[in-house]
């Protein structure tokens, strides 16, 4: 978390300036309104929101296939997302572009967004800066809620990014 998702998503479609390109993010993600991607410093792009890109995909309905480049925000959030990319770019032809986290704040797996590497082009990782002593910021700790569900919505006032060092010691305190 924290480590600039969103802006480089929003940086890549910006460089493909002149195609018709869509982004769209998870309905689960209410923070800054349904219609907007927003980056922690503020930048912002208009979105579709969805519950799967199945049904995003019905959303646009005969518009989908004008569509060239596709950037999905809060990519673990979606069921169906290593089926989709993977029938997006080799069947439609789509550039697509993904944004999400990989593990959850008890470093288990989040979503399917580990299933696109052998199917991508490139993969870029990104990573914060800790919190506690401003290492690279691999982790994410949770603040609120330890024992609660894997998927809680939320920025900084639920989230710290975290070293491995700085993750096992407060990780314990938190929880």
């Amino acid at each position: 978390m924290f480590a600039g998702k969103t802006t480089a998503l929003i940086n890549r479609v910006s460089a493909h300036e002149g195609r018709l390109a869509v982004a769209v993010k998870s309905s689960k993600d209410e923070r800054y309104g349904c219609h907007w991607v927003v980056t922690h410093d503020g930048r912002c792009m208009r979105c579709y929101t969805a519950d799967s890109l199945a049904q995003f995909k019905e959303l646009l309905g005969p518009a989908y296939h004008k569509l060239q480049v596709l950037a999905i925000d809060e990519a673990q959030f979606f069921p169906d997302l290593a089926e989709f990319c993977n029938r997006a770019v080799d069947d439609d032809g789509k550039h697509v572009i993904v944004a999400g986290l990989s593990g959850d704040f008890r470093r288990r797996r989040f979503g399917q967004l580990l299933d696109l590497m052998p199917l991508a082009d490139s993969i870029t990782q990104l990573t914060s800066k800790c919190a506690f002593c401003s290492s690279n910021g691999l982790f994410s700790l949770r603040l609120v809620d330890a024992a609660g569900p894997q998927a809680l919505v939320g920025g900084d006032e639920k989230y710290r990014a975290a070293c491995r060092r700085c993750y096992l010691q407060h990780s314990d305190t938190v929880q």
